[in-house]
């Protein structure tokens, strides 16, 4: 390990200290029982919503309802889900896939704050446009005061919202599982990387340029697609093996507090490493949520609240889980000789032989892709917000670089850099959405009260 890994690693493991666990998982505790459950107890009203049965195109917004949550699943049902799961067992062990259950649920709560605020705070941008998102929802809810805190978002945003972990294992699936193999590189792997990168870069290009509503309708067609192709094979793999679920669920929830699956039976290394990983697949309390269904067209902040809140459920609960059982049952996590994508790949292969590698790659290309687009909406954000947003699109010049960038960094430096900021991000994400709490549930009783008057 080089000394600008051993740099990042510091970085990210001192970012993701007991305080920031205490802030992310405490503080979605806190939703879950001061909103009395309301997330799941209004989960088939969140579905009617987002099926658009409450649209109404004059609402102030830019996308409907389906269109944010699918920007949003667009960015958090990526790699997290395939990559980032064997990164979780490689690292905790399959007691960190319990952490990840965890995190999620007390992230329906925390996205539901969340995204109700979203909306109740939208502030506009120096060019008169709406916008939403942590720096507008500390500016508008908590005062100008409180803009220190907003510009740190926005900087943290800067880094964390780069494409840098989507590039780096979508390259490193092409490289690994296509053409290595069939020994097509040679040594020379810094330059298929390098190319790789350009060739991602220069599609990523084409669509980025389009704006949130472009990426609403891409992401709208993209996203269900994929998910049922990657879930249509997961589900066939668990039905043939199913015998060996309940083997595995046991393992899942022994070692979840135990940590014997790693050096050292480390109980907290399981507990960070699944809670990071969740948060970087549903990335509920980091502020990318917000940003996304910031967007919706609603003039009521707890519709969007009920919306936001399916993503963890379907990200981290269903997809996310489909993902860590094909590893287990597999037995490709044991002996750590692969990491990241391609210990799913070899799960992938060994579960569906002759095709279930090709399915992989289908679906890294557009799960990569599909998130490649929502993140550079955040970023220009926040650069829009720091510089004025008739400058925001200068962010996505640096974010087609950093592709290429990533496409040639090491998968350490990468994931560290990535979470080390998301960490960064979470901070006025979750205080401000504490402070703010008695807002969102002084809005829901009216909602719900008018909702039952009809």
């Amino acid at each position: 390990m080089t000394s600008f890994e051993q740099l990042c690693v510091k970085f990210a493991s001192y970012a993701w200290g007991p305080w920031l666990l205490i802030l992310l998982f405490g503080g979605g505790l806190f939703f879950l029982f001061y909103s009395r459950f309301i997330p799941f107890r209004y989960l088939k009203h969140g579905i009617d919503i987002t099926r658009g049965k409450y649209d109404n195109p004059l609402d102030t917004g830019d996308i409907p309802h389906f269109q944010a949550l699918s920007s949003a699943l667009a960015g958090t049902i990526g790699m997290g889900n395939i990559s980032g799961v064997a990164i979780a067992i490689y690292t905790g062990g399959p007691g960190a896939i319990f952490w990840m259950w965890m995190s999620a649920l007390v992230g329906v709560a925390t996205k539901f704050f969340t995204c109700s605020l979203a909306i109740m705070y939208r502030g506009k941008d120096s060019l008169g446009h709406y916008q939403g998102g942590p720096m507008y929802v500390i500016m508008e809810g908590l005062g100008k005061k409180w803009k220190p805190l907003a510009v740190f978002f926005c900087l943290a945003g800067l880094i964390g919202c780069l494409p840098a972990f989507q590039a780096n294992q979508l390259v490193q699936v092409f490289r690994e599982i296509i053409f290595q193999p069939r020994g097509w590189l040679g040594e020379n792997h810094f330059l298929f990387n390098l190319i790789s990168g350009i060739a991602i870069a220069s599609l990523v290009a084409l669509e980025i340029f389009g704006g949130i509503v472009r990426i609403g309708k891409v992401a709208s067609m993209m996203v269900p697609a994929m998910v049922l192709l990657y879930m249509a094979s997961a589900i066939y793999t668990l039905t043939v093996n199913y015998v060996h679920i309940p083997e595995y669920i046991r393992l899942i929830l022994s070692d979840a507090f135990t940590g014997r699956a790693v050096a050292g039976g480390a109980l907290w290394t399981v507990m960070v490493t699944g809670i990071r990983r969740a948060a970087f697949s549903n990335e509920a309390g980091i502020g990318t949520e917000e940003m996304a269904h910031g967007a919706a067209k609603t003039e009521e902040p707890i519709r969007e609240g009920l919306v936001a809140m399916m993503g963890p459920i379907i990200d981290t609960i269903i997809v996310c889980s489909v993902t860590a059982f094909m590893i287990l049952i597999t037995g490709t996590w044991k002996g750590g000789e692969v990491n990241g994508v391609t210990m799913t790949a070899k799960a992938f292969e060994k579960a569906i032989p002759g095709l279930g590698i090709y399915i992989l790659i289908i679906c890294v290309f557009f799960f990569s892709i599909s998130t490649m687009f929502s993140y550079s909406y955040y970023g220009s954000k926040c650069l829009g917000f720091l510089i004025g947003a008739e400058k925001k699109h200068y962010y996505n010049y640096f974010y087609v670089i950093l592709i290429v960038v990533a496409s040639v960094a090491s998968l350490t430096t990468v994931v560290n850099i990535i979470d080390g900021s998301f960490a960064l991000m979470a901070i006025p994400t979750m205080t401000s959405a504490l402070i703010l709490s008695p807002k969102v549930m002084s809005a829901a009783r009216d909602y719900f009260r008018k909702m039952k008057h009809g």
